[in-house]
């Protein structure tokens, strides 16, 4: 299999934006202020816990998450922001799983995500802090990595109708806990990544509403 070390960049907007921009647009609405009126005012009181201050004011959870994350008073995600702050974040994001010890992984974690955009023209590579998710219509499939290897989680359903002669694939345990990531393969070569190639598209084909 041919691959190529080049990042693959630029990355998908993850879905999480669209969520988060929309919750902004309706705080007006919903709570009677903007979201920017909102930090001013959790500025301005200083409570010891700005979460649970803005949620005693009327807030719900994630529109408290949100305002104490942009009063610099609840540690936030780049992503939260826009699309342009997430867009700016992601390469940083896979950056920082690849840095150090683990700078030797990046070739095979870049044959993944160039092998899960191969499926169709509907893949997203949408990073994250500490995993890579790959979107379809939802996350089929997922990359961490670890010392010495990557972690491919997959979304495969139900473990009593997923047999794998080979004994590699892993149930996580996901599937009791109505998780997206049932399964999942160590990946250490790009020997492992070829084998994985049939459970990945069979993820990626799983997920089709």
């Amino acid at each position: 299999m041919t691959t190529s070390t080049r990042p693959s960049a630029p990355y998908d907007l993850h879905p999480s934006v669209a969520y988060v921009q929309a919750v902004l647009a309706n705080f007006k609405a919903k709570t009677g202020r903007t979201a920017e009126e909102w930090v001013a005012l959790v500025q301005a009181a200083a409570p010891p816990d700005a979460k649970a201050w803005l949620k005693g004011q009327g807030l719900g959870t994630n529109q408290a998450m949100f305002v104490a994350q942009r009063a610099g008073l609840r540690e936030g995600h780049a992503f939260d922001d826009s699309p342009e702050g997430y867009l700016a974040a992601a390469p940083r994001y896979v950056d920082a799983q690849y840095g150090g010890k683990k700078a030797a992984l990046r070739p095979l974690f870049e044959a993944t995500a160039a092998l899960a955009r191969s499926l169709g023209p509907d893949v997203k590579v949408c990073p994250c802090e500490t995993i890579v998710p790959f979107y379809r219509n939802h996350v089929f499939a997922e990359v961490k990595p670890f010392a010495s290897r990557l972690d491919l989680g997959l979304a495969l359903g139900d473990p009593a109708t997923v047999k794998d002669p080979s004994g590699r694939l892993k149930d996580t345990g996901g599937f009791k806990k109505k998780d997206r990531i049932t399964h999942k393969l160590e990946l250490t070569t790009e020997a492992d990544l070829e084998a994985a190639r049939a459970w990945l598209t069979r993820a990626y084909e799983r997920d089709q509403e």
